[in-house]
């Protein structure tokens, strides 16, 4: 969602501020802002309604100078998008600039005490709350920044990442956490913010994570940043080394992130399996297996936790292991999970997958997990995020960053995950045999390769596209390992087409969608060669008795399927459980030019934020 960035040090804030907020653009926003202590006057603040571009364009004549800044883009949660609401906020003395990504879920009570003293609210938003509240805190009690900052803190309930400016104190930025991502990253004498690294990795690779409740100071001329809680004890912070490459954040001459992702997906892959896939020795190795092998294999069942594209991964994942482990699997929407009162306890783990690793519902299911004893198992990509620090044990997927809001290679990843989980427990438990165990690992060594055989249809599916532009509704369809592909096919579509797109089991057709139907109806129908062929061959034949436009993903050779369709997309053979690998693609690559031939943004689509780190 909303991104931070932060500067201090020797260098112009303002051109670091900015490219630190082009890079940060995918988490989705819709105003942005920058505050500066210049040289000339002292802290001035900017902030437009818009892209970052029009941010530049507002402060074209504006005085940028000076060493020190902070710079937002918001998502609006509380008041519309415009530039009184969009960050940094100012407070009433005109001292203090503050940004803030999260919620204050007691804002309102803040605002009414605030209001009952005098204080003028200029927006809408929760964020002013905050500081207008340190800014009265140090006005009353003549205090330092600091301590305003950490008396006002103890008052707030919610989520936060913040930094600060104070006209009066020029030297420095207050930064803080809580259930919200902050990333400091050390040059050489001079300091970095972000919501994540990719604003910082051109300048440092070195980086400290901030935790809950922690306060970062970062003052001019310091060697080191200075960490602190809230009763001002100083915090110690390992630094860490990011593992970032530049070139993973530029579009390297793709026109969109998303299809540059998609065509990443094969390498993506070959990295989320190196070291873990051993084809040699017919093995699957997972660490996390080997150091929590007791508590994994005797677990009376799992429970997996996600949101979104991490939810549709999360079915296959249930299939998967039910299938190879034999034990008991529950998929549960993190938002509603953690607010179910779950019987749940020791004997129980719990699988939380988050590409971010930042994802506000699966964070809190976690947490209500622990408390009632769960083992808890995070499948995450942002190495360093919140939920790999808050499990147990888990696994990163390794696919390097994901820009496009829409999420793809995220999601071939922890299906890859998933399928390398499934075959380690399996083995470990003896619920596969030998045979079907080397012919799953040496297949799924094979598909980065088949892959990139898909990806070759890109012209063609991006002909396909042309012909269904005009569609207001889809239809997707499959079947077992196939039916959260089409769950996912049709939020690819929704998500940056804005055509309205529904998936289903084939066989659910004829409990009410059949309905829809008629020759303005396109129907997406993912028809493999697998035990279920014989049935989408008499849903397809459904469809078309009703006129509806068939798109068929199909195995190679299959010519039955291909006949009945309008249009078709072939698919190498592979191992039914593994077909999801391959059967997203074609529905990925369908959705994206779609969404070009409609004119839209597709690597920010309206509405949607890539870490949705609020509720």
């Amino acid at each position: 969602m909303c991104g931070i960035v932060g500067y201090i040090g020797r260098r112009q804030a303002y051109p670091v501020l900015i490219k630190g907020l082009k890079r940060l653009e995918y988490r989705g926003y819709d105003s942005a802002g920058v505050a500066l202590i210049t040289e000339t006057k002292g802290l001035e603040v900017y902030k437009t309604k818009g892209k970052v571009a029009d941010l530049e364009a507002y402060v074209e004549d504006k005085d940028v100078t000076g060493t020190v800044g902070i710079a937002h883009t918001r998502w609006a949660t509380h008041g519309e998008p415009n530039a009184t609401n969009a960050h940094p906020h100012i407070s009433c003395s005109g001292n203090l600039a503050l940004i803030h990504n999260g919620i204050i879920e007691n804002y309102t009570v803040l605002k009414e005490a605030l209001q009952r003293h005098g204080v003028a609210f200029k927006s809408s938003t929760d964020t002013e709350v905050l500081v207008q509240l340190i800014d009265y805190i140090q006005q009353h009690l003549k205090t330092d920044l600091l301590t305003a900052v950490r008396l006002a803190l103890r008052q707030v309930i919610g989520a936060y990442a913040i930094a600060i400016l104070d006209r009066n104190e020029p030297n420095q930025i207050i930064a803080a956490r809580k259930s919200s991502p902050l990333v400091v990253g050390i040059g050489d004498d001079e300091f970095f913010l972000g919501s994540d690294a990719s604003p910082i990795i051109e300048y440092t690779d070195k980086v400290v994570y901030l935790d809950d409740n922690d306060i970062a100071v970062l003052r001019r001329g310091a060697k080191e940043a200075e960490f602190v809680n809230f009763d001002n004890e100083k915090i110690e912070h390992d630094v860490k080394t990011v593992d970032l490459d530049l070139g993973q954040i530029e579009k390297g001459g793709y026109p969109h992130f998303m299809l540059k992702e998609i065509f990443e997906q094969p390498k993506s892959l070959r990295d989320c399996m190196r070291g873990r896939v051993n084809v040699e020795a017919n093995n699957v190795v997972l660490s996390a297996v080997i150091d929590y092998r007791k508590e994994l294999i005797n677990a009376r069942r799992y429970i997996i936790v996600a949101c979104g594209t991490s939810w549709h991964a999360s079915l296959i994942g249930k299939q998967l292991l039910e299938s190879i482990c034999q034990i008991p699997v529950e998929v549960e929407y993190a938002s509603e999970f953690r607010y179910s009162n779950p019987v749940i306890d020791s004997r129980d783990v719990v699988i939380a997958i988050s590409q971010s690793g930042e994802t506000a519902d699966t964070l809190a299911a976690i947490q209500l997990a622990k408390e009632r004893g769960a083992f808890i198992f995070g499948i995450c990509n942002a190495i360093g995020s919140s939920i790999p620090r808050a499990t147990n044990t888990g696994c990163y997927i390794h696919v390097g960053p994901e820009i496009g809001v829409a999420s793809t290679k995220a999601f071939t990843g922890q299906v890859t995950v998933l399928t390398m989980l499934a075959l380690a427990l399996g083995k470990a438990r003896g619920t596969i045999n030998n045979t079907d165990y080397v012919n799953l690992v040496r297949e799924l060594d094979s598909i980065p390769q088949k892959m990139e055989k898909v990806l070759e249809q890109n012209d063609h599916v991006r002909d396909i596209s042309r012909v269904f532009t005009y569609a207001r509704n889809f239809l997707y369809l499959g079947r077992g390992y196939n039916y959260p592909v089409a769950l996912e096919g049709a939020l690819k579509l929704k998500e940056i087409s804005y055509i309205h797109a529904e998936g289903y089991p084939a066989a659910e057709m004829k409990h009410g969608p059949i309905a829809l139907i008629d020759d303005e109806m396109p129907v997406v129908v993912v028809a493999t060669q697998n035990p279920l062929y014989d049935k989408l061959m008499s849903n397809i034949q459904e469809i078309k008795a009703r006129n509806g436009r068939v798109i068929a993903i199909v195995t190679e050779g299959d010519e039955k399927v291909k006949a009945l369709a309008d249009e078709f997309v072939e698919l190498p053979q592979t191992i039914e459980c593994l077909e999801p690998l391959l059967s997203t693609i074609p529905l990925q690559l369908l959705a994206y030019h779609i969404a070009v031939q409609k004119g839209k943004n597709v690597d920010q689509p309206r509405n949607l934020a890539k870490s949705v780190t609020v509720e």
